[in-house]
């Protein structure tokens, strides 16, 4: 579904990713995970078309994102809930909501969606016309992956949808990304919690300083002694 190429992406002088190739086939759960400043985010926004690639390419469904604004990657079918949420915070639950789906017509289908994100988050549906800002942390981020969920995503790119929550809260955002999993949304996951991201993931890519290092069967990668040692406190 998503092939990346030799991907390069620089910051001005400074190389952030450098030479990411990775694949994402559909209905899998794919994860990267790696240290902060890894380039996991970069490569995340660079699918979304809010960097560029310098050089390499980024494919979906045979499509060429690379030349694409981030609305159009947007309408192809991909969206992202980003790291640190992003939510709007003087509107409403119900206007994020609404924003989310924005580029859809299908009133119907919009519909049915907000009913399927309420019974995915029911706080959710309970603070409709409270302000995002007034949100605690982890409902901040219960609304950004359901307003990505509104756009009716084929490919659905989480950025480290744990950062800064409580284990109580982590492992309730994890069972619902496991839930989405077992729906068939196909899904990009970058992760500092290499634990948890291993334990729902079907493969895995490790990234160290912009590079991919290691990838392979999550399974597998959990149980290797290295990444035990380096990400998992073994």
């Amino acid at each position: 579904m998503l092939v990346l190429h030799d991907v390069r992406v620089f910051y001005g002088a400074i190389q952030a990713v450098k030479g990411v190739s990775l694949e994402v086939r559909e209905h899998e759960l794919v994860t990267i995970v790696g240290a902060n400043g890894a380039g996991k985010t970069t490569t995340l926004r660079t699918i979304s078309g809010i960097y560029r690639p310098q050089t390499g390419s980024i494919t979906f469904e045979g499509k060429n994102l690379a030349a694409l604004a981030s609305h159009e990657i947007v309408s192809l079918g991909i969206s992202q809930a980003p790291e640190g949420r992003q939510i709007f915070g003087s509107l409403s639950v119900r206007d994020n909501l609404a924003l989310g789906a924005t580029r859809r017509r299908d009133r119907a289908g919009i519909a049915q969606d907000l009913e399927y994100v309420y019974s995915l988050f029911p706080v959710l549906g309970e603070r409709l016309n409270q302000s995002g800002g007034t949100l605690s942390g982890g409902e901040q981020q219960m609304l950004a992956i359901a307003r990505a969920l509104m756009a009716k995503p084929r490919l659905l790119l989480l950025d480290e949808p744990s950062l800064g929550l409580a284990p109580m809260l982590v492992n309730r955002i994890f069972a619902v990304i496991s839930r989405l999993k077992e729906t068939g949304v196909t899904i990009l996951l970058v992760e500092q919690n290499a634990r948890k991201a291993l334990e729902i993931a079907d493969r895995a890519y490790v990234m160290e300083t912009g590079r991919v290092i290691l990838t392979g069967d999550a399974r597998d990668l959990a149980a290797n002694p290295e990444i035990e040692k380096a990400y998992l406190g073994g």
